[in-house]
């Protein structure tokens, strides 16, 4: 057994509040007391036997409702009297008793569904997003979030999940039907068409912008017995037709040149995709590429780079990354605000969310009423329970001495008339 927490402020300013409500009612009954003994003993007038009767039904009334009060938490004048000190007696039933009356009463799909109904979560949260002020409030506290996240991943721990996440699946999926169906979108789009007229363009420039280097090429791989001359008039005319060849495959859209190559890019994407040898040697070419080292520093660099940026953009107010997130998150709150149909799609997903929870999980909230009584002590627990209610149920007593005394004089008046 644990016991409860020592008086607080407020328990203790509670605490002689009932203490003063106890002097009160024990002034009733005093009052009561001191009438009867002076009626009793001093005698007097007729009207005297009312007013005595009266004080008798008074005594009594207060007695007992002092028993039935005290009754609740302790064995009055600590007498072992039957079915006294109910709550330290039963403070675990009264636990279970509670426990599931707060499950019937408040944790039902019904009363979950209904109280969020008349809530109006969504239009109010909405309301409270659509505020700019707010708005970077939520951001701020998330930027908290996201740096103390951030901070408690091991670099380590993140680079073997980049590995299993992304290079392990890249290495399970075989790379050739995708990439060959990829490429046939591409030609059936035509979309290759300005990526070959950007290295036509370019092979021509260089041809045109280098003459004496492909004269030079040509010279050097002429005879040696061949006269100097005759080389020079060779080169020159094959410059001359690798440059016209050039500039023909750059203006010309249908020429054969470029037929053949969409031939080929055709067949290659076919083969991708349906070839088993050139699968397999793009499975090939796969493994090498994700076994280079430069690839598993990318994997490692990738992690820190977004790192960094991560940190530099939650630590600034004024970064553009809180920037967009606070007006995202703004926008969300005005269009929230705005659009009935969206706050009741949220409304239906908050209520069906909240009815799961208390129709799934139920019994393990109630437990934490239940399981928190039984820690804790008997005796402190009716001393807690009188000091939350004690003061109120000194109302009983007094109402009870009044009561009894007006009973009593009732009583008395009608014996009087009647015998």
């Amino acid at each position: 057994m644990v016991g409860v927490e020592h008086l607080t402020s407020a328990e203790a300013a509670k605490r002689r509040a009932l203490r003063r409500m106890k002097l009160v009612a024990a002034g009733f009954l005093a009052a009561a007391t001191l009438i009867y003994l002076a009626t009793s003993w001093l005698g007097g007038p007729d009207w005297a036997g009312y007013v005595r009767a009266a004080a008798e039904a008074g005594m009594v009334g207060a007695l007992a409702d002092w028993f039935a009060v005290t009754a609740l938490f302790r064995r009055p004048l600590g007498l072992p009297i039957p079915h006294t000190a109910i709550i330290p007696a039963r403070k675990d039933a009264l636990g279970a008793s509670l426990g599931d009356f707060v499950g019937v009463n408040f944790l039902s799909e019904r009363v979950v569904r209904d109280k969020l109904r008349r809530a109006e979560v969504t239009r109010k949260v909405g309301g409270w997003l659509a505020c700019r002020d707010n708005a970077e409030r939520v951001t701020a506290e998330l930027a908290t979030v996201a740096r103390g996240a951030v901070a408690i991943l091991r670099d380590e721990d993140v680079q073997a999940v980049l590995e299993q996440a992304v290079v392990r699946r890249l290495v399970a999926v075989a790379w050739g039907p995708p990439l060959g169906k990829l490429l046939g979108q591409v030609l059936t789009d035509g979309a290759h068409h300005k990526l070959v007229d950007l290295v036509c363009d370019r092979v021509y420039e260089w041809i045109r912008d280098n003459h004496a280097t492909v004269l030079r090429v040509v010279s050097d791989r002429a005879p040696s017995w061949s006269p100097r001359f005759v080389d020079s008039l060779v080169a020159d005319k094959v410059y001359t037709e690798v440059l016209g060849f050039t500039w023909a495959v750059k203006t010309e859209t249908s020429h054969p040149m470029r037929l053949a190559l969409d031939r080929f890019l055709a067949e290659f994407a076919d083969d991708l995709q349906h070839d088993q040898v050139t699968m397999d040697r793009a499975e090939q070419v796969k493994q090498q590429v994700l076994a280079h080292p430069e690839v598993r520093k990318l994997t490692g660099s990738v992690w820190t780079t977004a790192k960094r940026m991560l940190l530099e953009a939650a630590d600034d107010p004024a970064s553009e990354l809180r920037g967009r997130v606070s007006d995202g998150i703004a926008s969300f709150g005005r269009r929230l605000a705005e659009d009935g149909s969206l706050r009741d799609k949220l409304d239906r997903w908050l209520e069906n969310a909240a009815a799961y929870v208390v129709g799934t999980y139920r019994a393990e909230i109630t437990t934490l009423i239940t399981d928190t009584i039984e820690r804790w002590d008997a005796e402190e627990t009716s001393r807690k329970v009188e000091l939350q209610v004690g003061r109120d149920l000194q109302f009983i007593r007094i109402n009870g001495t009044v009561v009894g005394a007006l009973a009593g004089l009732v009583i008395y008046a009608c014996s009087q008339m009647l015998f």
